[in-house]
């Protein structure tokens, strides 16, 4: 991203974006974040996009990797993926401004298909987040995409299009085969991604690892190495993240007492659940939520 296409997309975030947070979009799929204040650290569920910095800085950990991008940069989450994010720069004068695009597996597919990346990949596992150097094409089809919000009569018709290039400008970098096994049917990203999405739905259900992986036909080894490989994470790490993630939400925004929300995420013992809530969020159940509502 040169000098130029920044200061437009600044010019343009600053416009259409008027809340201190995330905020959708006329334009399907896609949204803006913005903070005039460096955050604290916040574990958040990353569903599979494409996130793009103009201006500011963030870090993310995920499991116990590091990772950090800033202008010019872009962020890939090829699977939902519980990581911990915090902006590091950004103040009043100079926000931090971030677009965030949903990738959506079925629309890759046909694409995917055309640009004779469908091989067979069946062995090869890649990591389900990473960090990238914008191009200018990829820079210029982004902006593109953003001024159609200063002429709402042409989304409609044109947004799709200028998605589908985005797609394809992307599956052109040196990143993008790994994005492409989202859309290749039998490719251990998707099956592993078919996991996380029956782990999202079933929060309160016992499922062991072996149950996991006869879901989507691995042995029990391979599917272990695939999982770890692609979330960073044991199935039963990710698996007690999502809960815990998911009693966070609901204590927030159902006023539902600890103890029911252990149970309502899978818990049989409040008191187990209450010991890792700790270890995870770095204070009880009861005080993590009080100090959110106090800020809100």
């Amino acid at each position: 991203m040169n000098n130029k296409q920044q200061n437009e997309l600044i010019s343009l975030l600053n416009k259409h974006s008027h809340t201190e947070d995330a905020e959708p979009t006329a334009i399907n799929g896609l949204s803006f974040f913005r903070t005039s204040e460096p955050s604290s650290k916040l574990p958040i569920v990353y569903n599979p996009s494409l996130c793009v910095i103009v201006q500011g800085r963030k870090q993310l950990m995920l499991g116990q990797e590091f990772y950090e991008y800033s202008v010019s940069d872009y962020l890939a989450v090829s699977v939902n993926l519980p990581v911990v994010g915090q902006v590091v720069e950004a103040s009043k004068e100079k926000p931090y401004l971030c677009i965030q695009f949903d990738i959506v597996a079925h629309q890759l597919t046909e694409l995917v298909a055309k640009m004779d990346k469908n091989q067979s990949t069946n062995t090869t596992s890649y990591r389900g987040l990473f960090v990238g150097k914008l191009d200018s094409l990829l820079s210029d089809c982004i902006l593109r995409l953003i001024r159609l919000l200063d002429t709402p009569k042409d989304i409609a018709i044109l947004s799709p299009l200028i998605m589908q290039e985005l797609y394809y400008r992307f599956l052109n970098t040196e990143h993008g085969q790994k994005i492409a096994q989202i859309a290749i049917a039998g490719s251990n990203m998707q099956k592993i991604a078919r996991v996380i999405e029956m782990l999202k739905n079933n929060f309160s259900k016992p499922i062991s690892v072996e149950d996991m992986a006869n879901m989507v036909s691995m042995s029990l080894s391979s599917f272990h190495h695939h999982f770890k490989e692609i979330t960073s994470m044991t199935p039963l790490q990710y698996q007690k993240r999502l809960r815990l993630l998911e009693a966070r939400r609901i204590m927030l925004l159902e006023m539902s007492d600890a103890a029911n929300t252990s149970y309502r995420v899978g818990y049989e013992s409040p008191s187990q659940f209450s010991r890792e809530y700790s270890r995870m969020f770095g204070t009880s159940p009861i005080k993590d939520v009080n100090n959110i509502r106090t800020k809100i």
